[in-house]
């Protein structure tokens, strides 16, 4: 008797692609992994109909870490520059190609989504159920995933490919707050003191979320608040637990209110909530590409070096400079800002 061996086929790899085609007058979203023909959009809801369409997918192949691939390594790495090779964690890469006309979400490892222009990496961390706690009394709850830094750098960094180039600097400040703060159906209340303790236009800016799809406002803003019903389902698909992601949405608000100065300057909170994500926790250094900055802070060139300037007059810079030859921006912060 004969025993067939039977080897099993390897998972299909993580990574779907949307594009926005014009037909017959219309604006068509089509899915290369969807057997079905697209479906018509409009020209206001297509980011956001990209975004829902692709988290949908990215839900339903829930994998653990281990069985993950760099799938841009796998195609060969043509997705972005050279660079030295894959390393660091897979991460889901979310990219935009032809100024908005195609949307790619996929595993990547840290090395190439860090080479990837127009991209970001979707916050890696999961939804978990909460562990049933002995009888003999509460246990502190211990942080899961990332820290504060990571967890607001991610965030912006996504932000910067998820909301349109013009964004204003107040409301990508809303923005950080529902995305961190956001519940399990997307749903979101920002009482009125912490719309007062950003210092910003919370009417305006949220009229500009809800222009560009990004969310809808359900009550508000009034003495109570704001009640919004974020539209963008890509961030459910890893949710870090609502706790932890909390305490990052205030860290951000505690360093915006350090960058602020001169009255109401969103442009100085968001750069110094920024700066501060991406610096060394304890020594206080950072270094990014000049580029990187301007496109994740959504600030033409001559606003950031302006904005740069002023946060080294009001005490939140020890130094800047950038790097004539490699285009890097070197900053230090000062002793009382870490």
């Amino acid at each position: 008797m004969y025993t067939r061996l039977h080897t099993a086929c390897p998972a299909a790899p993580r990574a779907w692609t949307v594009e926005l085609r014009s037909q017959a007058g219309q604006l068509v979203l089509t899915c290369l992994q969807c057997p079905s023909g697209g479906r018509p959009v409009t020209a206001a809801s297509a980011r956001s109909a990209a975004l829902a369409h692709l988290a949908r997918h990215a839900r339903a192949d829930l994998r653990a870490p281990h069985l993950r691939t760099c799938h841009c390594h796998e195609r060969g790495c043509g997705w972005h520059r050279r660079h030295r090779g894959c390393a660091g964690p897979i991460r889901l890469l979310l990219s935009c190609e032809r100024g908005g006309r195609v949307w790619r979400l996929a595993d990547a490892c840290g090395a190439c989504a860090a080479a990837t222009a127009h991209a970001a990496v979707v916050p890696d961390t999961v939804l978990a159920q909460t562990p049933c706690l002995p009888s003999g009394g509460l246990r502190r709850r211990r942080t899961r995933g990332p820290g504060e830094h990571v967890r607001v750098a991610e965030i912006l960094s996504y932000l910067a490919v998820a909301l349109p180039s013009d964004t204003s600097a107040g409301a990508r400040l809303i923005a950080l707050q529902v995305a961190l703060r956001v519940n399990a159906v997307l749903r979101v209340d920002l009482p009125a003191g912490l719309l007062r303790s950003l210092r910003i236009d919370s009417p305006a800016a949220c009229r500009e979320l809800e222009r560009a799809r990004w969310l809808s406002v359900v009550a508000g803003p009034g003495t109570e608040g704001v009640a919004l019903q974020l539209r963008d389902a890509t961030l459910l698909t890893q949710a870090p637990a609502r706790p932890d992601r909390r305490r990052a949405a205030d860290w951000a608000l505690r360093r915006g209110s350090l960058a602020r100065t001169r009255g109401t300057e969103p442009r100085l909170q968001l750069l110094g909530v920024y700066l501060a994500a991406y610096s060394d926790p304890d020594l206080g250094v950072g270094l990014r590409e000049y580029d990187r900055v301007v496109h994740d802070c959504g600030m033409p060139d001559h606003r950031l070096s302006r904005a740069l300037h002023d946060l080294a007059d009001n005490g939140v810079l020890k130094t800047w400079q950038i790097c004539p030859d490699s285009g890097d921006l070197h900053w230090k912060l000062s002793p009382g800002q870490r």
